[in-house]
C-alpha cells in the first residue's frame, strides 16, 4: 500500500510541533500514536467520517492513561492528513498545538463508584450553578425528566472528574473528558457522554449563549 499521505503527514505535524517547541517526550508518544493511527489510515479516503470511524476503532488499543495524549494527537493530526492547509494556518496561528501537555490526571476511578458516588455527593455553589443552568436549558427545550436525569447525572460525573484539576480551564476540561471516556465500555454510552461534554462545556465555561447549544442535531457524539 502507499503509505506516502500518512508519512508526509505525520512529518510535517511532527516538525510544527517541534517548531511551537514540543520536547522530544511529546514527540515520541505523539509519534507512538501515530504510527498505530497509520497503518489504519493507508489506502483510506480522505473524509472526516472515515477519520472519525478509525479513530473509533484504534482507541480502543490504548490503554487508559493515554488517552487524552492520543485524542489530543488525533485532533491536531487530522488537518495534516486531510492537506487542509486553511486550518492548518488557522491553528499555526492561532494557540491551536497542544505542545505542553497538563501534568495532571483526575483521581483514579470505576464509572460504577463514579455513578454510585452521585447519590451522596454534595456539590459546591460553583458546581450547582452551571448544573442548575443545563437542567434549566434542557427543559425549556422540552426535554423529558428521564433524558435531564440521565444528562444531568453525565454532567456531575466531569465535575466530579474535575475537582482535583490545578487550574479551572479548557485544558483540564478536555484531559478530564478524555480520561473519563474509557471509562465508558459501552459505545453508545461513551457516545451520549460526549454529547453531554459538548453541551455541558458552555454552563460550565460561562458561555451567556449556552442555552442555545443543547439537543442539537449533530451537537456532537464522536470522540474527536
Amino acid at each position: 500500500m502507499n503509505e506516502i499521505r500518512e508519512k508526509e503527514a505525520i512529518d510535517a505535524y511532527l516538525k510544527l510541533l517541534q517548531v511551537k517547541g514540543a520536547n522530544s517526550d511529546v514527540l515520541h508518544r505523539r509519534s507512538l500514536f501515530l504510527d498505530l493511527l497509520a497503518q489504519k489510515l493507508v489506502g483510506q479516503v480522505s473524509n472526516g467520517e472515515v477519520y472519525r470511524d478509525i479513530i473509533e476503532t484504534v482507541m480502543d488499543s490504548v490503554p487508559v492513561d493515554a488517552w487524552h495524549d492520543s485524542l489530543t494527537a488525533a485532533r491536531e493530526f487530522y488537518p495534516f492528513w486531510m492537506k487542509d492547509f486553511k486550518a492548518i494556518a488557522a491553528l499555526n496561528i492561532n494557540p491551536g498545538f497542544d505542545v505542553k501537555p497538563i501534568d495532571w490526571r483526575p483521581v483514579q476511578a470505576t464509572l460504577k463508584l463514579l455513578s454510585d458516588s452521585l447519590e451522596t455527593e454534595k456539590f459546591e455553589a460553583a458546581e450547582n450553578w452551571p448544573l442548575k443552568a443545563y437542567t434549566q436549558a434542557l427543559r425549556f427545550e422540552g426535554a423529558e425528566q428521564a433524558l435531564v436525569d440521565t444528562r444531568v447525572k453525565l454532567a456531575k460525573i466531569i465535575l466530579i472528574r474535575l475537582r482535583t484539576a490545578p487550574e479551572k480551564d479548557s485544558k483540564a476540561y478536555r484531559a478530564a473528558v478524555d480520561l473519563t471516556l474509557p471509562l465508558f465500555s459501552i459505545k453508545h454510552s461513551r457516545r451520549l457522554f460526549l454529547v453531554v461534554v459538548r453541551e455541558f462545556y458552555h454552563f460550565w465555561s460561562g458561555n451567556p449563549d449556552a442555552a442555545s447549544m443543547v439537543l442539537k442535531e449533530g451537537a456532537g457524539n464522536v470522540l474527536i
